[in-house]
């Protein structure tokens, strides 16, 4: 079953035209995909335009319904006030959106989503306090509580030390062989996608040069 269907699927920004050039891509359910390729190359723009954030695009997308998502480090607030606890639970909004007040079972789901990430015990620490591999893991557990079935993930372990990166992957790793839970990420670090992702998916100037097995792809042209 795809989770995400992308048919000729075509995006230009005003200071960037053909930044997408006819992308066909299906996510299938259960396979953790990585999209790999270098800075400009389209990565972003395309999780954006899965997402809805990108608009005036030309093709189809066809998607499942609740999608998690973890933006770039960049791109997200990492000293604001507020404890883990707090932060995974804002997570549920997407699925609480009549109410101001979050529903027994949304703090349900938040309570298990945090055990099985191990950040319960350290629930009340405030967010702003963690090291930047803990954020992460924060962030993951946020995006999970939208989801039961898909998360997208753009650069989750850009700047991050290769240990700590390791272990984001291998936290990724087990989220889909426990939970079959599908995964779409960006990344820059090439060798380390190809140890864990299902499918390889490489952009180059805003076309699709590769798709399919980590064990085809060749780094360089060298396999």
């Amino acid at each position: 079953m795809n989770l995400i269907q992308i048919k000729d699927l075509c995006f230009s920004y005003p200071t960037k035209p053909n930044t997408l050039k006819h992308i066909n891509l299906n996510v299938k359910e259960g396979i953790f995909t990585c999209i790999v390729g270098e800075n400009g190359s389209g990565k972003s723009s395309l999780l954006k335009c899965i997402l809805g954030l990108n608009k005036g695009y030309t093709g189809e997308i066809k998607k499942e319904d609740n999608i998690g998502y973890l933006p770039q480090k960049s791109q997200i607030q990492t000293n604001f006030p507020a404890t883990i606890e707090e932060v995974v639970l804002s997570g549920t909004i997407a699925n609480n959106i009549k109410s101001i007040f979050y529903k027994k079972e949304d703090k349900e789901i938040a309570k298990n989503i945090m055990k099985k990430l191990d950040i319960y015990d350290i629930r009340k620490t405030c967010f702003a306090d963690l090291s930047g591999g803990q954020q992460q893991r924060v962030l993951i557990a946020r995006s999970l509580c939208a989801t039961k079935k898909i998360i997208i993930l753009d650069e989750p372990t850009n700047g991050l030390d290769p240990s700590i990166a390791k272990q984001i992957y291998e936290l990724l790793d087990n989220l889909k062989k426990a939970d079959n839970i599908t995964i779409l990420m960006v990344s820059h670090d090439i060798e380390r996608a190809l140890n864990y992702a299902d499918t390889v998916v490489e952009l180059i100037d805003g076309k699709i040069t590769f798709k399919g097995k980590p064990s085809e792809f060749k780094i360089g042209g060298k396999k």
